[in-house]
């Protein structure tokens, strides 16, 4: 884990995300800066549990699936930035709004999640996400998330 770097390496997003396969879609990140800004990064392979149905002559990743590593994204900003332990908090996503696709990912790309804290309020964070794709947007969209206490479990 590099502080200073701004780097996140996977061990690390696996510290701060409760996502695991097939639902975590961050591999690493860089670019962090405290409650403000980060770049996920996604490596698409052709191995992706999706691929199979969707679709299998010409595999397209599902749009939703981009917007939920754009929320991913946002989560390890704001679990960095707050310090969330996972074991006492949760980062759920709340809302999405002026979703837009404009390229799709395949087998072979890299998403580059780039997002940016538009507002912040305790355990709340806007985020606007843009995700590129070779250099090119891929797709956008404003979201809202918030760090939310585990409740135990009834035994």
């Amino acid at each position: 884990m590099a502080e200073d770097t701004g780097r996140i390496d996977y061990a690390e997003v696996m510290q701060r995300l409760p996502h695991r396969y097939p639902f975590l879609l961050v591999d690493r990140a860089e670019d962090f800066v405290p409650a403000t800004s980060i770049t996920g990064i996604k490596n698409v392979t052709h191995n992706e549990p999706f691929f199979p149905g969707h679709f299998p002559i010409d595999p397209v990743m599902p749009g939703v699936l981009i917007v939920e590593a754009m929320a991913q994204t946002g989560a390890l900003l704001m679990s960095k930035s707050l310090d969330v332990v996972v074991a006492d908090k949760v980062i759920m996503f709340m809302s999405m709004d002026g979703v837009r696709f404009r390229k799709p990912a395949r087998p072979g790309d890299q998403l580059r999640m780039a997002v940016q804290v538009i507002k912040a309020r305790g355990d709340t964070f806007k985020f606007r996400g843009e995700t590129f794709i070779d250099g090119k947007l891929a797709a956008e969209a404003e979201f809202m998330a918030m760090a939310v206490t585990v409740e135990a479990s009834v035994s």
